[in-house]
This record gives C-alpha cells, sequence and structure tokens, in this order.
C-alpha cells in the first residue's frame, strides 16, 4: 500500500472560512456568529445554502453560500476543502437528529481531517477555535503531498 507522504503548507491570516449547521442547529450558529461578528469580519465566509442566506442577513455580511447540505452543499464545501480553498470549517451538527444525507456529513468531515483543517462542532469548539492566536495570524500546517502521491503512482 502506497502511505501518502506530506508536506507543508500555509494557512494565511485571513481565512476562508466555512459554516455549515444542521436546521436545529442553525439559530445556535447564528447567535454564535452573531456575537462573533467582528472577528468574523475581517474574513472571507462561505456556507450552505439557507445558513448562508441567514448569515448574510443577520450578520450584514457578505456571505458566499453553496448549495443546500442535502442538495449538495456538503460535497461543495469539501472540495473546496481539498482544493485547498477553505480553511477553517465550523460546523454545527445535530447529534440528536438523524440525517438523511449523513453519508455526505460523514465525508465532509473526513475530508476536513484529511487536509488537517481546524474543524469546529459545536459553539464551544467555535470559541475554543476564534480564542486561538493562530486564528488571526498565518502559520504553517501539515497537508497531504499530492505530488509526491502521483510521483508514487507512476
Amino acid at each position: 500500500m502506497n502511505r501518502i507522504a506530506f508536506t507543508n503548507a500555509q494557512l494565511p491570516t485571513r481565512k476562508r472560512i466555512a459554516l455549515v449547521a444542521h436546521d436545529h442547529c442553525k439559530s445556535f450558529l447564528l447567535a454564535w456568529a452573531l456575537r462573533k461578528r467582528e472577528q468574523l469580519l475581517r474574513h472571507e465566509l462561505i456556507a450552505t445554502g439557507t445558513t448562508g442566506m441567514l448569515l448574510s442577513e443577520t450578520l450584514d455580511l457578505p456571505v458566499e453560500s453553496m448549495l443546500s447540505g442535502p442538495l449538495g452543499g456538503d460535497q461543495q464545501i469539501g472540495a473546496r476543502i481539498a482544493e485547498q480553498r477553505i480553511d477553517v470549517l465550523i460546523f454545527f451538527w445535530d447529534p440528536f437528529e438523524p440525517q438523511p444525507h449523513d453519508p455526505d456529513v460523514k465525508a465532509l468531515l473526513r475530508i476536513a481531517a484529511v487536509w488537517n483543517i481546524p474543524v469546529a462542532s459545536n459553539e464551544s469548539s467555535a470559541d475554543y477555535l476564534l480564542s486561538s492566536p493562530l486564528f488571526e495570524q498565518a502559520h504553517e500546517y501539515r497537508i497531504p503531498d499530492y505530488a509526491s502521491y502521483l510521483d508514487g503512482r507512476r
């Protein structure tokens, strides 16, 4: 089996933050984002469908909206993570409600782990993430070395 090698990359000072929330958690994400508005406005915000629309209205900030999660928005966010076009994932997911698109949710969380981006899954972890000194500065992190992976397949 060909193990993947790793290399270093740079997370920028101005982060591209994906914001996702299941239906029963949208109000929690909106209240949290409103409290963190001053910090979030210094970053680029991307969200899945309805969450993006609600965040844009609540925060009065631009939010790029993907499709709704069950219609492919989770996968769109995942693709951007793999393309290194999202730096942070804040995903308030509902542990009490089964989701019809659960495989997409698991795939999104898996790809965030593969590409080693910071992930917050609830209000407490999002608070900790944004309070880190690293959040407001560029810093180096480890990612899969895809070029090395391709070379090993030849």
